[in-house]
Parts: C-alpha cells; sequence; structure tokens
C-alpha cells in the first residue's frame, strides 16, 4: 500500500508495560488508517492514564502534523512523569511522521551532527569506594568513555554518626526507600502511606536532614577510592546526594572539587533558581539538571542565572523529541552543554538518540539498562551499546522496524497482563479544555 502522508489519520491509541527494564515502562502505539503504527513510551514509572486520557483529543488526526497536535496536548503535562503521556505521544508521532516520509527522525529536525551517541551508564555498586571504582573500570572495559555514580544519604544509612535527623525520621527512610526500591508499581499502591509517603514527598530544605562531618568524610574517601580506581582521565559525574538542603550541599561540593567531577546532579530541587544561584557561586563543581523538568519555559530561568552548566532533560518529561531539541539549542545560546537522562527501554532511548544526534552541545546519554540482558533485544533490529556508542539508525522513524512481541510477552508488567488491549473506554473522554472563556 502506497501511503499517501498527506492524508494519514490516527485510529486508534494501545497501551503495553513491560516489567523490569529495570522499571516498569508503558509503550504505547498509534495505529492508522493506512497501516502505519508509530511507537512511543510513557515516562519510566509513571502512569499509562497520562497518555490513555488523550486518545480522544487525537483520534482523527494527522501525525504528521506533530506541532499542532503537541500544542493541543501539552497542557496535559506537567513536571517529571506527569508528562509521560503528552511526550509518549509526541514520540510516536514523529515515528509516524518518519515513517510517513521515509526519512529518520532525525533529518526532519534539520540533519546531524555526527553518526553515532557516546553514552553513559548509571552505574550500581554494593560496597566501598573501591568497588565502586573497579563496577566502573568494567564499564570502561566494554567500551564506555563516560562514567556516572551515586555519592550521596543513601551510602551513610548505616553508617555510626553520618547523619543528623529528627529522631525515628531515618528509620521512617529506610522503610520507604525498601518500598521504593521494588520494581515500581509491582507492589501494592498503597504500600507507601502515612509518614514514609510524606517524606517521599518533602523537597531538601524540608526533610531536616544533614549530612556531619564524619558522614563527609566518608564521602570525600568514598570518591577518592573511586578515582583511585578509574584515574582522572576519564569523565566522571554524580547523582543522588540525597534531600539535603543548599549548606550541605555546599559543603559536600566543596569538599568534592578536587575530584573534578563533570557535573553534580539535581543537588537541588530544580524549581529553586536562587539556591542554585548560591550554590554555582559557593563551589567549582560544575552543576546540572533537568530530567524532572516540562518544557524549554522552565530551563530559562536556570540558564540566565548562569548557574548551570549542563541541561540534563529526559525526552518522556521534557514534551518529546523537538521540544528537548528546543532545549539544547536554548542551553547553546547560554555556552550550556546537553546530557540527556534516560531511564527508560529501547523505544524512548532511540527517540533519545535522535534528538542527540540533531543538537549541537550534546555530551552524552544515559543508559539505565546496560545490566539487563535482555533490554536491546526489545526492539527489531535489537538496539546495541557495547563499545559505549550507539549508531544513529538510518531507516525511517526511530529506526524501529518492529517490536519483540514474544519478548514482550514474557515481561509483561503483572499488573497489566494483555499487551495492547483495546482503549475504547477512552475514545469519547471530552472535557471542555480551552485555556480561556
Amino acid at each position: 500500500m502506497k501511503i499517501d502522508p498527506s492524508k494519514l489519520k490516527i485510529t486508534d491509541l494501545r497501551l503495553a508495560d513491560i516489567d523490569g527494564a529495570p522499571k516498569r515502562c508503558t509503550w504505547l502505539k498509534l495505529y492508522t488508517d493506512q497501516g502505519l503504527i508509530g511507537y512511543g513510551e510513557v515516562r519510566d514509572a509513571s502512569s499509562r492514564t497520562y497518555a490513555a486520557m488523550l486518545k480522544s483529543r487525537i483520534l482523527g488526526e494527522n501525525p504528521c502534523n506533530v506541532e499542532k497536535i503537541f500544542r493541543r496536548i501539552k497542557q496535559f503535562g506537567g513536571d517529571s512523569r506527569q508528562a509521560g503521556g503528552v511526550s509518549g505521544i509526541e514520540v510516536a508521532c514523529w515515528d509516524l511522521a518518519g515513517k510517513a516520509w521515509g526519512v529518520p527522525v532525525w533529518q526532519l529536525l534539520g540533519g546531524k551532527f555526527r553518526d553515532r551517541i557516546r553514552c553513559y551508564c548509571d552505574t550500581d555498586s554494593a560496597g566501598g569506594g573501591r568497588d565502586m571504582g573497579k563496577a566502573l573500570k568494567e564499564r570502561m572495559a566494554r567500551g564506555f568513555t563516560f562514567l556516572k555514580m551515586d555519592l550521596g544519604i543513601e551510602l551513610l544509612m548505616n553508617v555510626p554518626g553520618a547523619l543528623c535527623a529528627p529522631l525515628g525520621f531515618l528509620n521512617t527512610m529506610k522503610e520507604y526507600k525498601q518500598v521504593f526500591k521494588t520494581p515500581h508499581g509491582s507492589i501494592n499502591p498503597g504500600a507507601m502511606r502515612g509518614e514514609a509517603y510524606d517524606l517521599f514527598n518533602t523537597a531538601h530544605p524540608f526533610t531536616g536532614i544533614h549530612i556531619t562531618e564524619a558522614g563527609l568524610d566518608f564521602l570525600e574517601n568514598y570518591m577518592a577510592e573511586v578515582r583511585a580506581e578509574v584515574g582522572y582521565e576519564v569523565p566522571v559525574a554524580i547523582d543522588h546526594l540525597g534531600h539535603i538542603p543548599l549548606e550541605d550541599c555546599i559543603q559536600l561540593a566543596r569538599r568534592l572539587e578536587k575530584y573534578h567531577l563533570s557535573w553534580m546532579e539535581d543537588a537541588l530541587p530544580w524549581q529553586y533558581t536562587t539556591q542554585w544561584k548560591q550554590l554555582h557561586a559557593a563551589t567549582t563543581v560544575p552543576l546540572g539538571t533537568g530530567e524532572d523538568m516540562y518544557l524549554k519555559e522552565s530551563f530559562r530561568p536556570l540558564l540566565e542565572s548562569g548557574a548551570l552548566a549542563v541541561v540534563h532533560p529526559d525526552v518522556l518529561t521534557a514534551g518529546g523529541i523537538m521540544e528537548t531539541k528546543k532545549i539544547g539549542d536554548l542551553a547553546e545560546e547560554y555556552g550550556v552543554q546537553m546530557n540527556l537522562h534516560m531511564a527508560e527501554s529501547p523505544v524512548g532511548c532511540l527517540a533519545a538518540v535522535h534528538v542527540a544526534a540533531a543538537t549541537r552541545n550534546f555530551m552524552a546519554l544515559e543508559l539505565h539498562s546496560v545490566d539487563v540482558p535482555w533490554w536491546g533485544e526489545l526492539v527489531n533490529p535489537a538496539l546495541k551499546y557495547d563499545g559505549g556508542f550507539i549508531d544513529v539508525p538510518d531507516a525511517p522513524g526511530l529506526g524501529i522496524e518492529s517490536l519483540n512481541e514474544e519478548l514482550i510477552a514474557r515481561q509483561l508488567h503483572p499488573a497489566f497482563p494483555e499487551a495492547w488491549a483495546p482503549t475504547d473506554e477512552w475514545n469519547d473522554e471530552w472535557s471542555n479544555d480551552r485555556q480561556w472563556s
């Protein structure tokens, strides 16, 4: 069947939830009247409802009109996971537009600056800094040329005298951490309630948690041991400091300056521009944030403040492919590098690959699933990343010919045991969406 892009129409939206990649992720398919199917993904650890509720607003639309559809639905997105539906649909529309016109998404974005995308691994390790250093060296042996690790209060939970907090508070924190570390969504949704839920939703300045001198000594020594293993020639970034206030971030950053970090990530909630300025003024450690930020407008105050060395958006939160490219282009105007957060499936990864290819100030793309052996096999052709780089595909759309439905069937989330079930209940959902009288 010859495709007529000018007459293409969206006819259906269906969903499937994958478990253990490494988190729960929701895939979506946009079906069309000419047989083309577009693939998208809702942000990791999010809700499929964010996408399903938008179905009635896109049925009958031409997915090649990506900007038109995005402007219609972007009011229903929000920070972090709340943007999952809008971003996932936008990605699927780009996939369809590329397939309909027979070109890769990066070409629709204006062409590419690079043929392969540098990747880094978010790396976990039990034990001390030497153990983490060895884990990072294993990444280097696989070809990865950029590294990232966690360095924060989770390492201090069992170190006597390392943390100061209201008595009993840290025990509650340990309990909620155990809940949160289970596969996202596979627990009873009511398992985290009461004080643990309140703690989970308390921003950094209000937790009352502080790092003591003993805790600072421990984290500095941990970082020193990592550098002793990997050397100083390879870039290392750090993440997951913990919900600690600005003053503690300053103390920790000053301790770590001698280890020449590539960036300190999400030290503070991104909304607190003034605190980011204060942190930047107090340390030479480069600062980065962005994975929870929706739309380019949210990045402008931080960029104007001069506090950031790195923007770190996630395509599936930022608003999708085009919005993430706009964020990268905006950051370039302020002399700021772009790296991409990515803790999703190969669908979300390939969406990020096209953005990275088309954005000049891009450096590295996160891979969160290199230790999941079947992760790259979820799509055909399988996504290859050993060697530390992903080749930019030349195939139309995202470059996915099909999904590995047999593997998907084996990895379905237990809460959603049927893949691509009808979503007819969302066909006629309606509200007065106009934002003015």
